[in-house]
């Protein structure tokens, strides 16, 4: 399984209605997204800044990695988002070694 750091942040209006009926949305969305299409939240947190939430999401591919980012934008509780594929070390450590190869010399 792939991971993906997931990070948005609400609208004002999804942030007014989340104060007035507190719930853990990891939790909900979390349930949601496993039943539904097999992706996981292994982890994440609130957050405050330019994003409210940031998740570590484990999805077969990309296409279901797309699929949740795009089903959470359609609610219209989100202003922006921001997916990123996250590598892990044994891939991290292939790309090292395939970068040895390549020939680039910068600008100067």
């Amino acid at each position: 399984m792939t991971q993906y750091l997931y990070q948005a942040a609400y609208t004002p209006e999804s942030l007014a209605a989340q104060m007035h009926n507190p719930a853990d949305r990891l939790a909900t969305v979390g349930e949601t997204i496993s039943k539904s299409i097999g992706a996981k939240i292994i982890g994440g947190g609130f957050s405050f800044g330019e994003y409210d939430i940031a998740v570590i999401i484990e999805a077969a591919d990309d296409t279901v990695m797309a699929a949740v980012a795009i089903a959470v934008a359609s609610g219209g509780a989100v202003r922006s988002s921001k997916t990123t594929r996250l590598l892990s070390g044994d891939e991290w450590v292939e790309a090292l070694n395939k970068s040895s190869s390549v020939a680039y010399t910068p600008a100067s």
